[in-house]
């Protein structure tokens, strides 16, 4: 879980870019932009401006135009989710009327030039806060027959950094007194242009999405967060927690525009009598992406996040008790090994099997080895022994509180989340060095091959079958084709049916990797599965 900002400081530019600059500088990166007095040209800006008899002008030209607004009861607050509002239809007019008894209501008042005439009053059972005009078009180039507002479209031009652009829709948004919109990201790129008032915008890395959890995939509102950013219920999403230390903000006013990349999180917060155009269109990477490749491309993306998942879970712990251990096996008795064997840590790492094989006292082994040796043979009687006192129970890994009882091939509980903190054995396989671990295993298989047996078939978790498995690509890499095939044949030998003690650390290992798959689905899409049965 990132503890801070993914990226660099999100870039502003004080003028307008051209639509070549823009593609290649800005929109290539999918990263936010900001472009002061980007539209400040338009005649929007002026014509609009609620605080200078733009009220007036919007229902001269529109006001006779049927608009859907959104109506929250939760209102500064408006939800993208159908459940939390409702779309009510009024005229265009009677929205303005609505805005200019919020500005009459307004302190100083009567400094605004707003005129007294028919008026028609709010209804008692709302207020002006709780409707907001949210993306009406202006615009649309699939619904050409409900751009009721198309007669604003004079008033505006395509700003310029999105000549030549193909855009999906324009849209107007208006708020008669301060609105927030939820946490959510767009399925578009998006230029959001500031026509009057002030905006702030905050937004987040598509990869903060586990921070701010998403609404499920196949629901209405998926591109939607399910927290609040100021004061999320940590006991219910935990993770918001790094919500704000993976967001960056902006202040827009009148004249200002904003890129917003599709996928990027983003809250705005918007003042009283704040109007803006956004405009919408399609990126390179989705339009220029095949259908049929879709589904390779959610194969490898999800792989992606499992393989970074899997390495989240593998971490250092950070118990104290866990670092004593760890600086006893590895650190403290290093020196002994270098004294008493002649052996620096890297002859070590590159000495052949063959002698080790052949060796007939434990004695030669590295000490640190052999400290590690000791403790794992440990562990693996004082589980026996316990389990010996209490038929009823079965051998599980450690980590494991509840251990099954239905059979002596115990259900991993990959429902857990593992850790290496919770599990003494995952955790002194990670810490020991490829080369000693190997010396380790391979004098287990000759000196006590039914402890190996328990620890393997009956003793290891998923997570401590992830890291043996790691620690056997390690192993692959630091020594040669020869020794690598002696070590294995050492290993698997020591066991009665060496195909069943493969079985097992793959089985294992794979829980270990649905573990991470069931996290993924939490966190990117909000989806709880069941785990499968799995009789190991």
């Amino acid at each position: 879980m990132a503890t801070g900002c993914e990226f660099p400081k999100i870039q502003t530019f004080e003028s307008a870019l051209s639509a070549a600059e823009f593609e290649s500088t800005v929109e290539l990166t999918n990263f936010p932009a900001v472009f002061r007095r980007c539209v400040s040209n338009w005649d929007a800006c002026s014509k609009w401006n609620p605080f200078n008899g733009g009220l007036d002008y919007l229902e001269e030209r529109a006001g006779s135009v049927q608009v859907e607004a959104m109506l929250s009861r939760m209102a500064p607050i408006f939800n993208g989710d159908i459940r939390s509002h409702e779309r009510v239809s009024l005229p265009f007019s009677e929205f303005i009327r609505y805005c200019k008894q919020h500005m009459r209501s307004k302190e100083n008042s009567s400094s605004v030039n707003v005129k007294s005439a028919d008026f028609t009053p709010i209804p008692e059972d709302h207020t002006p806060g709780q409707i907001y005009l949210a993306q009406f078009p202006i615009l649309n180039d699939e619904k050409e027959e409900k751009v009721q507002l198309k007669i604003l479209r004079r008033d505006i031009q395509t700003p310029t950094p999105l000549g030549g652009k193909s855009l999906s829709s324009i849209n107007f948004w208006m708020n008669s007194a301060q609105a927030r919109s939820s946490t959510h990201y767009d399925p578009h790129h998006n230029l959001l242009c500031i026509v009057s008032g002030r905006k702030k915008v905050v937004w987040w890395p598509p990869s903060a999405s586990p921070s701010l959890y998403p609404m499920p995939i196949y629901g209405e509102a998926s591109n939607h967060s399910l927290v609040g950013l100021e004061n999320p219920n940590l006991s219910d999403y935990p993770r918001a927690e790094h919500s704000l230390k993976q967001s960056q903000e902006v202040t827009l006013n009148a004249g200002d525009a904003v890129f917003i990349p599709e996928g990027w999180f983003h809250q705005v917060d918007s003042d009283d009598l704040t109007i803006a155009v956004n405009f919408w269109w399609q990126s390179n990477i989705m339009s220029n992406m095949p259908e049929h490749m879709d589904s390779y491309y959610l194969r490898r993306i999800t792989r992606r996040l499992i393989d970074r998942e899997m390495s989240l879970l593998v971490l250092k712990p950070s118990s104290t008790d866990l670092k004593q251990l760890s600086k006893h096996i590895d650190q403290s008795h290093i020196e002994m090994a270098e004294g008493e064997n002649g052996n620096t840590e890297n002859e070590s790492a590159k000495k052949g099997l063959g002698t080790l094989c052949e060796r007939t006292s434990l004695d030669d082994l590295d000490p640190s080895a052999r400290h590690a040796l000791h403790e794992l043979i440990s562990i693996v009687h004082d589980h026996v022994n316990a389990v010996d006192t209490n038929k009823g129970r079965q051998y599980t890994s450690p980590s494991c509180s509840d251990p099954a009882t239905e059979s002596r091939k115990s259900k991993i509980l990959v429902n857990a989340l593992p850790c290496l903190e919770d599990d003494r054995v995952a955790h002194m396989l990670w810490d020991l060095e490829a080369f000693r671990l190997r010396d380790v295993l391979v004098a287990m298989a000759h000196y006590f091959p039914r402890t190996l047996e328990a620890l393997i078939l009956h003793m290891l978790s998923p997570i401590a079958a992830e890291v043996l498995t790691q620690k056997f690509d390690e192993i692959d890499r630091q020594t040669g084709e020869e020794d690598r095939n002696n070590f294995f044949r050492e290993f698997y030998g020591a066991f009665d049916d060496e195909a069943a003690a493969m079985d097992i650390i793959l089985s294992r290992k794979e829980a270990f990797a649905f573990q991470a798959f069931k996290n993924v689905l939490d966190k990117f899409l909000a989806v709880n599965v069941s785990s499968p049965t799995m009789n190991i």
